[in-house]
């Protein structure tokens, strides 16, 4: 089984590009995600200068990249859910190398970013099927809003 669930922050906004052939929509980002450590490891992580996150390559395709690129940002709060993938290649000078990133087949905006650019907090998910090639299931995400669960009591 190969089923990889992530809470963690964008370490910068995403990047939304579209396959030349067929335009399906690709968005790429980085997960810091935080390693869990105890208040004394973590100062001494810290201390040493040694990273207190994991930082973790993450791709999303088709409509759902489209919505994660509209509304999260840098520093924003999401959970993924989604496949490990592991690819080899060489590259211009002749040496293998390897790429491992999480293929999401879904988003959770724990935080997204709002038409100001400032921050909201609140839940809204979205799914997609679990192959690369996502090509609809989606009709229309224009308007769409977040909901808003601040008024929730629990």
């Amino acid at each position: 089984m190969n089923n990889v669930v992530l809470i963690g922050r964008l370490t910068r906004d995403p990047e939304l590009r579209y396959l030349p052939n067929t335009n399906t929509a690709n968005c790429t980002f980085t997960l810091a995600v935080d390693k869990g450590l105890s208040k004394d490891k973590k100062q001494e992580y810290e201390q040493k200068g040694w990273a207190t996150a994991d930082f973790i390559n993450i791709a999303v395709w088709g409509k759902i990249a489209e919505v994660v690129n509209n509304f999260v940002g840098k520093g924003n709060l999401i959970a993924i859910n989604g496949r490990l993938s592991v690819r080899n290649y060489e590259d211009k000078q002749g040496n293998k190398r390897t790429w491992t990133e999480v293929v999401a087949s879904n988003v959770d905006f724990i935080e997204w970013k709002d038409r100001d650019q400032s921050h909201s907090s609140g839940n809204s998910g979205f799914n997609a099927p679990a192959d690369d090639g996502f090509d609809g299931g989606y009709d229309d995400f224009k308007g769409f809003e977040p909901r808003n669960d601040e008024n929730i009591p629990f």
